[in-house]
């Protein structure tokens, strides 16, 4: 047996003959020819030789073989592949089968919304010798989507490398996971006295009616309020009561005098209130969460156990702009309210990378850049 490099300089390939390679690594890529009918590859660069493998080989004129020697310090791209992959996953996540050609893919095993830990993400891939690459975060998927890819980069891998992938993919959330959506009970309050004395025909209802029955909801309640706070807020409460658990309204979300919208939104007595986004089209959109005043009258009335804090209601204050553009800050919140996130300032300011909106000719989103920062 001599030592040898295969043809893409790789040290630790040598020569053996075919009948001892079962077990052992290619280190180049097998043609096959059939005279008229097919040329190309039988084996690839990579594939582990088994018995079965030995006849094909001697048929196809090999005598001797360049394999790989995989020391204990070391992995085939295979083996890292699925140990890198099983790291990366969250809830919601599953392999999409065997790794091929040191590749495999992560897809999501329920609809729902991914969420990528980028900061562990871009740890991961400055190791050198692993990647993963993935969609955007905050991405609506679909059961059996593809979701990620992961691979070793070199054909053998060192352990040390792997092990540390590991780690970083396991040091905080996971790196990824898709977030089961609630199918949202929403009530519209649309506000402004042109629509509520019927000086023009509102537009609004239609538009959030086919939003939140994409996402599997209904609308439990539709309201016209005037520019009055006091009206607004028992509109609202109205809604309440009906089970929502999520408040829609629209319009009245700019300085003008009669923009009272927010302050009805207010009296509620909600926990927090964000005003404003760095998005275009929607920069004056109210996000505020509020305690299930339900659940709360149905413990003390004793007929539900206390077992856990109750559950919150989000109220989504809509500008003009969701009645005009198809595509604005609604739909970039919408599915991670429904994923059960609670949204503060810091994820509005977070908004602002990608958040200008092209107006295309043609509307592609969620396929294009906006809300992708």
């Amino acid at each position: 047996m001599c030592e040898t490099r295969d043809g893409q300089g790789m040290p630790n390939a040598r020569t053996i003959p075919i009948k001892q390679a079962v077990g052992t690594v290619l280190a180049h890529d097998v043609t096959e020819i059939t005279p008229g009918t097919f040329k190309g590859r039988a084996f690839k660069k990579g594939h582990i030789i088994r018995e079965e493998d030995i006849c094909h080989l001697q048929r196809l004129g090999k005598e001797n073989l360049f394999v790989l020697d995989i020391a204990q310090d070391e992995m085939h791209e295979d083996a890292a592949a699925c140990v890198l992959a099983e790291a990366l996953m969250g809830e919601g996540v599953r392999l999409s089968g065997l790794p091929k050609e040191g590749k495999i893919n992560l897809l999501a095993g329920r609809a729902g919304l991914l969420k990528v830990n980028r900061h562990a993400l871009r740890e991961f891939n400055m190791l050198g010798d692993v990647m993963c690459a993935t969609l955007h975060d905050n991405t609506v998927v679909r059961e059996g989507q593809i979701i990620a890819g992961t691979r070793a980069i070199p054909l053998v891998v060192k352990r040390d490398v792997i092990e540390k992938a590991v780690r970083t993919a396991g040091a905080g959330q996971p790196v990824i996971a898709v977030k089961e959506m609630r199918r949202p009970k929403a009530g519209v309050v649309i506000t402004g006295n042109e629509v509520y004395y019927g000086k023009i025909q509102d537009a609004f209802a239609p538009v959030i009616k086919k939003k939140i029955e994409e996402h599997g909801g209904e609308i439990r309640g539709v309201y016209f309020a005037p520019d009055d706070v006091s009206y607004i807020e028992a509109r609202l409460r109205e809604l309440i009561d009906a089970g929502c658990d999520l408040l829609i309204t629209t319009g009245g979300m700019s300085v003008d005098p009669d923009d009272i919208t927010r302050f009805a939104i207010r009296n509620l007595g909600v926990l927090d209130i964000t005003y404003g986004a760095p998005v275009l089209p929607g920069s004056m959109v109210l996000v505020a969460h509020l305690t299930n005043s339900n659940e709360l009258k149905k413990e003390e009335e004793g007929s539900t156990p206390i077992t856990q804090p109750p559950s919150l209601i989000t109220v989504l204050g809509i500008p003009a702009c969701g009645m005009y553009h198809r595509t604005t800050v609604f739909d970039l919140l919408l599915p991670r309210i429904l994923a059960g996130e609670r949204i503060d300032r810091n994820d509005m300011a977070e908004l602002g990378h990608g958040g200008l909106c092209l107006h295309c000719e043609e509307c592609r989103y969620p396929v294009c850049p906006f809300g992708n920062g």
